[in-house]
C-alpha cells in the first residue's frame, strides 16, 4: 500500500468506519510495523479528543434520510483488492484490460482513477458521518449534503450523452484528469499525484478558444481533488494548463508554455 493509502485507512480506521475488507488489509500492514501502530494510536486518541471536546447538538430527523438517499443515487465502488483480483482473472483468461490495451497497465486509465477518486470521496462522507454522531451534530451533517460544485459538475458529465475524457502526465510528475462535456457546457480537471509548486507559484486553468486563451481558475498541487473550470466549455475549445505566479496571470494571458493542452474536438 501507498502513504497515502495508509493514510486514508488510518483515519477513516480512527472514525471506526473501515469495511471488513479494508479493515483486514489494515490489519495485516499494523501487524508487520511497530511505528504503524504507533501511528493508529495517535490517530485513535485525537479523534477521541475531538469528539470530547464537541457539544452534542441534535440534528434533525430528516439528515438521515437525506443522507442514504444521496448514497443510495452513487453505486458503491470495488476496493482495491476486488479490482486487483478482477485484473488478474481477466489476465489469466487473456481478455483486454479495463484500457482496452491489453498489457497491465489498465490502473493508469482515467476510470480506474475516478473509481478511486470516489473511493476517496466516499470514505470522506463516511468519516464526516460518524463524527456528527459523535457530536458535530446538524452543522457538520448538513455540510456533508451541499456538494462541491466540482463533484456535481463531474456527475453532470459523466452522464452526458456526449461525456469526454483524457489522462494527461505532467513533465513534474503526476497525472492530470480531463473530464467534459459540450452538452452540459462544463469541463473538470481531477489532479492525482500532481507535485506541489513552490510559494509564490500555482497552476492555472485555460480555454483556448481559437487563439484566445481564458482564464478559467487556478489550483495547486499536492492534493487529488476535483477543480471545475470557470466559464462556459465551447465547441473546439482546447483545455491548458500553464504554471503562473499565485492567483493566475496578471496579464490575463499565459506567460509560461503549457505543461497540458487537452484539445476536446
Amino acid at each position: 500500500m501507498s502513504e497515502k493509502d495508509l493514510d486514508e485507512l488510518l483515519a477513516a480506521r480512527a472514525l471506526h468506519a473501515l469495511d471488513p475488507e479494508d479493515e483486514q488489509r489494515l490489519d495485516r500492514a499494523l501487524a508487520d510495523d511497530p511505528e504503524l501502530r504507533e501511528r493508529a494510536e495517535h490517530d485513535e486518541d485525537t479523534a477521541a479528543l475531538l469528539a470530547e471536546a464537541t457539544v452534542e447538538i441534535e440534528p434533525p430527523s430528516s439528515i438521515r434520510d437525506t443522507l442514504l438517499s444521496r448514497i443510495a443515487e452513487h453505486p458503491s465502488a470495488p476496493s482495491v483488492d476486488s479490482e486487483a483480483d478482477a485484473a488478474q482473472e481477466s489476465g489469466a483468461t487473456g481478455s483486454d484490460s479495463p484500457d482496452g490495451d491489453g498489457d497491465g497497465d489498465g490502473d493508469r486509465g482515467p476510470e480506474r482513477k475516478r473509481r478511486r477518486g470516489r473511493r476517496r470521496l466516499w470514505a470522506l462522507a463516511a468519516s464526516i458521518v460518524v463524527v456528527a454522531g459523535l457530536g458535530g451534530g446538524a452543522i457538520v451533517a448538513t455540510q456533508l449534503l451541499e456538494q462541491p460544485a466540482a463533484v456535481e459538475a463531474l456527475d453532470q458529465i459523466e452522464v452526458a450523452a456526449d461525456a469526454r475524457s483524457a489522462a494527461e502526465d505532467l513533465p513534474g510528475g503526476g497525472t492530470l484528469d480531463v473530464h467534459w462535456s459540450y452538452e452540459t457546457g462544463q469541463a473538470v480537471i481531477v489532479a492525482d499525484d500532481v507535485p506541489a509548486l513552490e510559494d509564490g507559484s500555482q497552476y492555472e486553468l485555460w480555454l483556448v478558444r481559437g487563439e484566445v486563451p481564458i482564464s478559467a481558475g487556478v489550483f495547486n498541487g499536492g492534493a487529488d481533488e476535483p477543480k471545475l473550470l470557470e466559464g462556459d466549455l465551447s465547441q473546439g475549445d482546447i483545455i491548458a494548463v500553464t504554471v503562473e505566479d499565485e492567483g493566475g496571470s496578471a496579464t490575463g494571458a499565459p506567460t509560461t508554455e503549457p505543461i497540458v493542452a487537452v484539445p476536446t474536438a
